[in-house]
């Protein structure tokens, strides 16, 4: 997929052969897409249009989920909600809190990211995330937070403001369907181990 995306090879090296030297050179596929442009164009065959190219891509994937979890009539499919939250949580190397907004059937009105803290902290203001609710018109929330450690074992801290929360969101009516913590390539749900 790699070479189809690349489309042509350089001097000597199809594009299949240089797909391969890319994967060997940056440890992988997804050490490729997580690559930034410096060090992305670094290799021979790629420079900054292949870059953006790249970066587009991965957005419309990104996109393509989000449309997923929009389109059907409520949200059904806790998996879904965790792959949308693992694409856009996983690969940040400082922790993100965010909200996916659901409207009173479940369907997933907007995904904001709302807080952006530390390699290992975010802090996280009730006020912010009602008002935040109060603007979408959400009945329910899904929140949601990445370890950078890529670690998705949940903290002491993680369960307070969970229940912090839980209370302030109440005090308006709307409901906390889950907090998903997002680790490396793992999600942990507090309402599965029953925090909520």
């Amino acid at each position: 997929m790699l070479a189809i995306f690349l489309r042509t090879g350089i001097t000597g090296k199809t594009a299949v052969d240089l797909a391969r030297e890319l994967l060997h050179e940056h440890g992988g596929l997804r050490a490729l897409l997580q690559a930034d442009q410096q060090r992305f164009c670094q290799s021979k065959g790629l420079g900054s249009a292949k870059y953006a190219q790249l970066q587009a891509v991965l957005e419309m994937s990104r996109r393509h989920m989000l449309e997923q979890l929009q389109r059907g009539d409520s949200l059904t499919s806790p998996q879904a909600s965790r792959d949308y939250l693992l694409s856009q949580l996983r690969d940040s190397p400082h922790e993100i809190f965010a909200c996916l907004f659901l409207d009173n059937r479940h369907r997933v009105i907007v995904y904001e990211a709302l807080f952006r803290g530390t390699i290992d902290g975010a802090n996280v203001y009730p006020r912010e995330v009602v008002k935040a609710a109060l603007k979408y018109n959400a009945a329910a929330v899904i929140l949601a937070h990445n370890h950078p450690s890529g670690v998705a074992e949940p903290s002491q801290a993680d369960e307070a403001i969970t229940q912090r929360l839980k209370q302030a969101l109440a005090l308006v009516d709307i409901r906390v369907l889950d907090h998903i913590i997002v680790g490396d390539g793992v999600t942990v749900s507090l309402a599965e181990r029953g925090v909520l």
